[in-house]
This record gives structure tokens, sequence and C-alpha cells, in this order.
């Protein structure tokens, strides 16, 4: 914990808030902190850089041409996506890839366990090298030389990364005794944070299952906290009373970090109650051969 996530608790301001507040900011270290204007507790988990897009096989940054926001048809298992400045696809970035697997999992390509479905009825879903992968974007429609795809690898990479995260919420509320649902405020800091789909989030466990309005997206507030500390004296004070208040909470030490962890590596997560908006969802789109998909998939949507 350093001088990105104490920036972070100054420009969010809930150093001065009596609301109770989860600050997150989603990156490699995926580094949060849960508090009040009395105290503050913070953690961070390392979430590696696959929502960043690093360690997918097609993933990049957040430049033109990077797929960024995909509905896949329950029918037909056929995407349709956006990218970066209406650019040629030429990858797929962190909030692509949020909403791919997202929408992989509700249409029943994906399970909760990360595996693609091999025999999905779609020309999209293919196997190479021993590895099966979902085709986004042939060669052909974008910019560039080769299909986009996402992996059965690269899936169970962003798996674990959101695991990781959802894992450091759940410790920090036990470790004071509340729960998840009793946070008034979410917010969401980082340069990823900011282009977030909060329902698809929710989807897939890498946010809390708790109304839209809770969440609230602030951009760079490691800049944002730097720029408030030049301009002015008291906030440079601010700053010191802030990291003097903060509590650090070493998750390597604490054993319920690997139990919460292993309970969030599936799609949203074990406890499907914990996510009533996902299994609603997944009623709703499953419909007819979409709706065989799904529930096979998922073991059942009356769990």
């Amino acid at each position: 914990m350093g001088g990105d996530i104490t920036a972070g608790v100054i420009a969010s301001g809930m150093f001065a808030t009596d609301e109770l507040t989860l600050f997150i900011d989603i990156g490699t270290n995926g580094e949060m902190v849960l508090g009040t204007k009395d105290w503050l507790l913070s953690c961070a988990c390392s979430a590696g850089p696959a929502f960043e897009g690093g360690g997918v096989r097609h993933g990049m940054r957040a430049a033109e041409g990077a797929i960024e926001d995909v509905f896949i048809d329950d029918a037909t298992l056929e995407p349709s996506f956006r990218t970066v400045d209406d650019a040629p696809a030429v990858g797929i970035c962190g909030s692509g890839l949020l909403d791919l697997l997202a929408e992989l999992f509700v249409t029943g390509v994906v399970d909760k366990s990360g595996h693609i479905d091999r025999g999905a009825p779609s020309g999209r879903v293919r196997v190479r090298d021993g590895v099966p992968e979902y085709v986004v974007c042939w060669a052909r429609e974008g910019g560039a030389d080769h299909d986009i795809a996402i992996t059965e690898s690269d899936v169970i990479g962003l798996i674990r990364a959101k695991a990781a995260i959802y894992a450091g919420f759940e410790v920090l509320c036990h470790s004071v005794g509340v729960d998840l649902a009793d946070v008034q405020q979410i917010l969401i800091g980082g340069a990823f944070g900011q282009y977030i789909n909060v329902e698809k989030a929710i989807c897939i466990g890498l946010l809390p299952d708790q109304p839209v309005e809770r969440f609230k997206f602030l951009g760079n507030t490691s800049a944002q906290g730097a720029y408030a500390a030049l301009l002015c004296v008291n906030i440079r004070h601010d700053v010191l009373d802030v990291a003097g208040k903060m509590t650090y909470l070493e998750l390597s030490a604490d054993n319920s970090f690997m139990d919460e962890y292993m309970s969030a590596l599936f799609l949203p997560h074990t406890d499907l109650a914990a996510f009533p908006s996902v299994r609603d969802a997944l009623a709703k789109r499953g419909n007819d051969s979409a709706a065989g998909r799904t529930t096979k998939a998922n073991g059942g949507l009356s769990a």
C-alpha cells in the first residue's frame, strides 16, 4: 500500500464520510480500502494484469481498435462488439474481456468453472493446439491479420484475477464484522475502473451483487489525489492523517483469504445465492436451446 491508494482515498473523499465505503483501485495489485472518516482498513491482492489485457493471447490496452464492449446472441452465439474509436478490431482490452466473459457465461458457452463447451452449436467455438477457444472477430472482419479469440486458458486467468479481488472484499468485511451488503457505497478508481459495465462485472463475480446506484466510478484517483495535494496545503496534511489512520491487513497471513479465494474461483461464485441478479439473468436468458446449455453448464438454474 503506497501513494496511489492513499491519493485515491483522498480523491474519493471516503476519509471524510460517515457512510461505510469500499474503495477499490482495480489493477495488477487490486488495492482496496474499507471504512469511514473514523477508521480505514486496507489490503492488496495480487490480481495480475489480466483485466488490463496482460497475459491474454489477444489482450491489449484500451487503444484504437481494442474491442471494448461485447454482446453475444443467445440463439446463434454470434457476437456484436464495439471498438475504441470505432476502428477495425485488433485486440481486446480489459472492459471488452470482462464483457466477453460475462456474455460467454450467460449464453452457456463457458460453464461456471471456466471451461468452454466444445459442443456449442457455433463455428466460433473451436479447438486449436488442443485448447478450446471462442472467436470474437475473424481476420477478414477486423484490422488484424489473425482471428481475435479468447481461449479457455485466458478465461481461467480472468477468473483467477476476479477471484482474488472479490476475496479481498470479503476478508476486509469479515475482519470488522460487517457484510458486503452493509457497504453503503462502492467507489472504483483506476484507469480500467471507469470503463467497467457494473452489471457484467457482477455477472462474473468481480463486484458484489449490490444495487447499481451504490457504485461510483472516479477515474484516475491516483492522479486526482496527487493534484489536490499539490494545490492545497490542508490536503497535504490530510494525506498524512489518512496514511497514519489506515490499518493494513496482510492477506498472505490471513488463512480466510485462501478460503474466500477458492470459493470465488467460479462464475460468479460457488454461492449463487449471493448473486441473485445473476441467477435471474441466467433464467431470463435461458430460452430454448440457450436455456439448455446454460442450465447444463451451471448445474441447474434452481441451485
